[in-house]
């Protein structure tokens, strides 16, 4: 091999050999460097050592120096695109991930435990516990993803069958397997689920779909419906809204709460919520979609929280209550 491609390649051996032994914690010695390189079939001199640390250092992996006990000098590298904590929280993430399955779980945090040291790496494979976690059974989500991505960019409808779970664990599809053809808008991720929020023309309303449970996605040569409810969406407010992204009637509601509750309705409606003081509790007027799911969120809090406005869904939540009462009588 000519002298030029041998020098290109030790740069860049030098650089994966430094990513993935050395950290902050790890070193390596010169000998041990030069004794890696030479396992690749490189040979090299110190002195080109140190002009290649020079290299990296113009092209931003800085390589730094430590002595060590033995009084020797070791090597490592500290910058890199993902800090350690950085990569956790992805970790977690892909863990707590509903629509992502064992298998593309353990794929995924092997492929982000390469973007540390082999040490570090340890750590992040010392977190990991996915076998107890309910997980997604669809393994074609990713490429339900990457198709609706697709038609997103390009401005399309797209077709796909949609199912439920059986009690037999037996996919059965709704509509009886006719085929919903929807305008894409975006992807959002809530409670470890992944959702579709589109525009179903059919209805002239917003819909959401969970992907895991959408079959051969295909886009169409229709263009996308929707552009004026879309205008000015804004999926943050939208998420506030729903509820177990169970979708109902948009009303404002009015809510009292004890005082202790301020952080659960901050946490769930934003800062900019205005609260009025009431004594030992506070009122708070919320934009929801109306629905069970709503109902079941309020309920959780027993008689901490009760809705108080507007007269309808007060009558609505008596009456899912009483329903609920009957059914354990």
């Amino acid at each position: 091999m000519a002298k030029g491609a041998d020098q290109k390649l030790k740069l860049l051996y030098l650089l994966k050999i430094l990513l993935r032994e050395t950290d902050p914690e790890h070193t390596l010695s010169m000998a041990e460097i030069l004794d890696r390189l030479e396992q690749q079939g490189l040979t090299a001199e110190r002195k080109s050592i140190y002009d290649d640390f020079a290299a990296l250092e113009r092209f931003g992996y800085p390589v730094e120096r430590r002595r060590e006990e033995n009084n020797g000098v070791g090597y490592y590298l500290e910058a890199r695109e993902f800090e350690l904590p950085e990569l956790k929280l992805l970790v977690d993430a892909v863990q707590s991930s509903n629509f992502i399955t064992r298998q593309k779980s353990r794929a995924l945090i092997e492929k982000l435990s390469g973007l540390t040291s082999c040490w570090e790496a340890q750590t992040l494979q010392r977190q990991v516990h996915i076998s107890d976690r309910v997980k997604t059974m669809n393994e074609s989500i990713y490429y339900n993803v990457d198709e609706i991505h697709t038609a997103i960019l390009h401005n399309t409808r797209i077709t796909f069958q949609y199912f439920d779970w059986t009690p037999e664990k037996e996919k059965q599809l709704r509509r009886g397997g006719a085929l919903y053809c929807v305008s894409p808008w975006a992807l959002t991720w809530s409670e470890g689920n992944y959702y579709l929020v589109a525009f179903d023309g059919e209805y002239g309303d917003i819909k959401h779909f969970r992907v895991d449970k959408m079959l051969h996605i295909a886009a169409t040569d229709q263009k996308r419906e929707g552009q004026g409810k879309f205008r000015q969406f804004d999926m943050a407010r939208y998420s506030q809204k729903v509820f177990g992204m169970f979708g109902g009637r948009e009303e404002t509601v009015t809510l009292e709460c004890e005082k202790e509750l301020a952080g659960v309705i901050i946490d769930r409606f934003g800062r900019d919520v205005t609260l009025f003081p009431r004594g030992d509790t506070f009122l708070v007027s919320v934009s929801v979609m109306v629905s069970n799911n709503f109902f079941s969120w309020v309920f959780q809090f027993g008689n901490r929280m009760r809705i108080v406005a507007p007269s309808g869904v007060v009558q609505e939540m008596k009456t899912l209550l009483a329903e609920a009462l009957e059914a354990y009588e």
